[in-house]
C-alpha cells in the first residue's frame, strides 16, 4: 500500500489536465443518472479498499471542524469546547477550524482513529465520491485523488464509464 501512496501525487499530477477536462464537461452536462453512477463506483472501490491500509488523508491532511463537529467531540472527551479548540485545532485563512498539526492527533499507530465514532462531518463523509450532484465538487475531488488511492481509482472508473 505503501509503494501506491508514495506513487499517487504523481499520478494525479500527470492525469491533473486530463480530470480538469472531464469535470468541466461533466459540470456542464452531468448524465442523468450521475448521482447512481457514483454511489454504485464508490461502493465497488470500498468492496476492495481497506481504508485502515492507508489512512493517508489522516497523516497528510486536516479536516474542517464545523461548531457541531466540535462540541460532539468535546463532549466525547468530557472537556469544555473552548479547550478542545485550543488543544487541538486552530483557525485557517478562511476562518475555518482545523487541526494544529497533521498527522491527525487523533490516529493511532495501527491507523485505527481514537475518536471514530465522533469523528468530525469531513472525516465521515471522505472521500465523498458518492456525494450527491458529485460534479459540484471537482474541484475538491482534483485534491482528493492526490491523496487517497480509493478516489484516483473511482474517478478513473467514472472516466471509463462515461466515456463510453
Amino acid at each position: 500500500m505503501q509503494e501506491i501512496i508514495n506513487q499517487l501525487p504523481k499520478q494525479a499530477k500527470d492525469k491533473h489536465k486530463e480530470n480538469k477536462s472531464f469535470f468541466t464537461k461533466l459540470k456542464k452536462k452531468p448524465p442523468k443518472q450521475l448521482d447512481y453512477i457514483m454511489q454504485e463506483l464508490h461502493e465497488a472501490e470500498f468492496q476492495k479498499t481497506d481504508c485502515l491500509e492507508c489512512a493517508n488523508c489522516c497523516k497528510t491532511t486536516g479536516p474542517l471542524f464545523t461548531d457541531k463537529d466540535v462540541s460532539r467531540i468535546a463532549k466525547f472527551f468530557r472537556m469544555k469546547e473552548q479547550k478542545f479548540i485550543d488543544q487541538y485545532l486552530r483557525v485557517d485563512d478562511e476562518n475555518d477550524y482545523v487541526l494544529q498539526s497533521v498527522p491527525c492527533a487523533f490516529l493511532g499507530a495501527d491507523n485505527y482513529c481514537s475518536i471514530y465514532d465522533v469523528r468530525p462531518k469531513a472525516c465521515r463523509e471522505f472521500p465523498h465520491t458518492d456525494r450527491k450532484k458529485f460534479q459540484q465538487i471537482s474541484n475538491l475531488t482534483l485534491k482528493n485523488v492526490a491523496i487517497c488511492p480509493a478516489a484516483f481509482n473511482i474517478v478513473e472508473a467514472m472516466k471509463a464509464r462515461l466515456n463510453k
